[in-house]
């Protein structure tokens, strides 16, 4: 399927059952709400799938499921999250074989490679498939950043697309549109950043509330892009405490209770993760109160 990197792509939840079973049902009804509101793409497989505790039988059926739920409207992403070279280009080729339509890409899990390795991890596997690329560059919280005059040598690749721009730094937006033009498409991959991304010119933005706010999330694109900023920026201020829940170690709980508030998800992870408790789940709920009583109209797009 060709596409086009841009747009909000969700990085969606993996739904589970009470007996810790995949809930495609309630898997169903949140894509759904995505394919409803306007998403450019579904990611599977991120942090906040929990693709670390889902066995290679879950992904097949997660990836085959949505491809079938999206019915080509939209792309299908996997997320690319392994310890070994050998391991990530098993699991792309996997991704290809069950139907997914993109990759999404993190360096090299638990070891913290050079620039060197990191370098040859990414062009093994982009050389393993016909699958394009997201590179996601997040040096905050895996120790390891695609630098631009990497990105030059990636770019070498024809299937190597687009980077998901998670540094924190929005200047760096400028820096590999300066660099590379529309060579390299670029993502935001930070909630409390994304419309300042969109404004510095990315493509679209790799959401993680948008699970279960969608239609607000995509409000938020659509008229920045429009050049309607003041509306864009009033449902960013009312947004901005729920998107802070992504920006924590337990932003799947987070973003699961967000879920159960709309509608679109139940609270269910996999341990060793467990349902918040006590004054956290208390002050989680809270902002997630208030912003479900004061959610915002969207205006006419």
């Amino acid at each position: 399927m060709s596409f086009e990197w841009k747009g909000v792509m969700p990085a969606v939840t993996t739904k589970f059952t009470n007996e810790d079973t995949l809930d495609l049902e309630m898997f169903a009804t949140n894509i759904n709400a995505q394919l409803d509101a306007g998403v450019s793409g579904i990611i599977l497989g991120g942090t906040l799938g929990e693709a670390s505790t889902l066995d290679e039988d879950e992904k097949r059926i997660l990836i085959e499921h949505t491809v079938d739920l999206v019915q080509g409207k939209v792309p299908v992403v996997m997320n690319i999250a392994e310890q070994s070279t050998k391991g990530a280009i098993k699991a792309a080729e996997n991704a290809e074989r069950y139907g997914a339509s993109g990759l999404m890409m993190l360096p090299p899990m638990r070891y913290k490679s050079t620039d060197y390795e990191t370098m040859a991890y990414f062009e093994a596997v982009a050389k393993s498939t016909t699958l394009p690329i997201m590179v996601y560059n997040n040096p905050v919280d895996y120790k390891i950043e695609v630098t631009l005059d990497m990105f030059e040598q990636l770019l070498k690749h024809d299937n190597i697309k687009a980077v998901k721009e998670s540094t924190r730094d929005i200047t760096n937006i400028t820096r590999i549109r300066n660099t590379f033009g529309d060579r390299l498409k670029v993502l935001g991959g930070v909630d409390t950043l994304a419309m300042e991304s969109l404004l510095m010119g990315a493509d679209g933005w790799v959401a993680g509330l948008v699970c279960a706010f969608p239609k607000e999330t995509v409000a938020i694109y659509k008229l920045v892009k429009a050049g309607r900023v003041a509306e864009a920026t009033e449902i960013y201020r009312w947004f901005m405490p729920l998107l802070e829940l992504d920006i924590n170690p337990q932003l799947v709980q987070n973003i699961k209770l967000a879920e159960v508030a709309t509608g679109i998800g139940t609270e269910n992870v996999r341990a060793p993760r467990l349902p918040l408790q006590g004054k956290e789940r208390k002050r989680v709920l809270s902002i997630i109160d208030e912003g479900v009583k004061t959610r915002p109209q969207i205006p006419s797009l």
